[in-house]
């Protein structure tokens, strides 16, 4: 008999299963052109913690595998560098960081946050441990530790006098396989009065709009708020503050304290927690709708392509994000009804998308060809898209995006 996985954050064994999405391929494993070599396909199956209600998906592969070289930079999405700028002035002015502060920021990819506050002369340390993404980095001129953070490195550079007033970790606690060690870490380089930072898509929302592309291997834990308080408090940390924010369909920025700080909890905390607790967050019926809300997605993103194919409609993608690694491959969408998708980052070009093989073009390629549609895969940045490729409209071509539901833009 095989053993229950164990719940990330508790421990505690897991029983409930969310949702099955089937066999899929790491999401940032882009396949290299030529390649004869078949897809390595893991379960993609998440499950939920009766015991703390993290909603997670077990390790397939090891961070080495899955992070030591990485497809992903910040830099090409001018919707995620606009969040960027406007958080650091935020956090700088309220804060109150100048030349004399420390901001560290965890994964922190290309060095595209932390230019932010190196214009504003606040000193900066970035750790990255894809060494690929981390050389970007070093070379643009920002100080970057290329290892894996958690309490070894940790307790390393608190040795050599590292001690940040801010610790940033955006969107990176969802990809963090022992979340315990990661926040205990945060503890050991953060100042007594300091404050850390971190940011990750909403359970809830993700559960409201039936987001199941969000789900992927190399996203090992999908928090609520009241699941995230959990681990924080048992490293000896208070949420102090909480911003609900509209990226990646809806996240939540926390800000955090040590709890011998002294200070009460803002209001939004305790509101966020009482919309969590409304949706019944901590009852199994919760996440009972999103496997059918998948299931009709793949119904109806299929007819639809196959009824462009039959009328000879040409349809392109857009974006090759994570997500739609899993969209794709859970959907059976192949090149035989998306013949290719474009991205804007050279370091996806020339690629393809794991498991189901959609080569991955420049986005020149779409104004050459002249699609019919273009499927928009980051659909959590449509809006961007929708902007720089506005010149599809000149031959006629619509735009389609397929979360939270089907729907065609003209």
């Amino acid at each position: 008999m095989t053993a229950r996985p164990a719940c990330l954050s508790c421990g505690a064994a897991l029983k409930s299963e969310v949702i099955d999405l089937g066999m899929s391929p790491l999401s940032n494993a882009l396949v290299e052109p030529g390649s004869q070599e078949g897809d390595e396909l893991y379960p993609l199956r998440a499950y939920v913690c009766e015991n703390c209600w993290l909603v997670q998906v077990p390790a397939v592969a090891s961070r080495e595998r899955i992070f030591g070289d990485y497809a992903y930079f910040s830099s090409y999405s001018d919707t995620w560098t606009s969040h960027a700028r406007a958080y650091a002035a935020n956090a700088t002015k309220r804060l109150g960081l100048d030349e004399d502060a420390l901001v560290v920021e965890l994964a922190s990819n290309d060095g595209y946050l932390l230019k932010e506050f190196q214009a504003q002369r606040v000193p900066v340390l970035g750790v990255e441990p894809a060494t690929n993404v981390a050389r970007v980095a070093q070379a643009g001129g920002v100080p970057t530790v290329s290892e894996f953070f958690g309490v070894s490195l940790a307790t390393r550079l608190a040795t050599d006098g590292v001690r940040a007033d801010l610790v940033v970790a955006n969107n990176v606690l969802a990809h963090v396989p022992d979340v315990n060690d990661f926040v205990a870490g945060v503890g050991l380089i953060l100042k007594g009065d300091g404050t850390a930072t971190f940011e990750f898509p909403h359970l809830l929302r993700m559960l409201e709009s039936g987001e199941f592309d969000t789900i992927y291997h190399e996203h090992f834990s999908y928090f609520s708020l009241r699941s995230a308080q959990r681990i924080f408090e048992r490293h000896g940390l208070d949420v102090v503050d909480v911003d609900e924010l509209p990226t990646h369909g809806g996240s939540l920025r926390l800000w955090v304290k040590h709890a011998d700080g002294g200070r009460g909890e803002a209001s939004s905390v305790a509101g966020v927690l009482a919309e969590e607790q409304r949706a019944g967050l901590e009852q199994l019926s919760a996440y009972a709708d999103l496997r059918r809300r998948a299931g009709t997605t793949k119904s109806d993103l299929n007819a639809f392509l196959k009824n462009a194919w039959r009328e000879g409609k040409k349809v392109a993608g857009y974006g090759a994000p994570a997500k739609a690694t899993t969209l794709l491959n859970y959907c059976g969408v192949g090149r035989d009804l998306l013949e290719y998708t474009v991205d804007r980052s050279p370091h996806k070009q020339g690629r393809m998308i794991p498991g189901v093989r959609v080569p991955i073009e420049a986005p020149e390629k779409i104004l050459e060809r002249k699609p019919d549609y273009v499927l928009i895969l980051p659909w959590n940045i449509k809006d961007e898209v929708i902007s720089q490729m506005s010149g599809v409209r000149d031959w006629g071509a619509k735009f389609l995006v397929a979360i939270p539901s089907l729907e065609v833009i003209d």
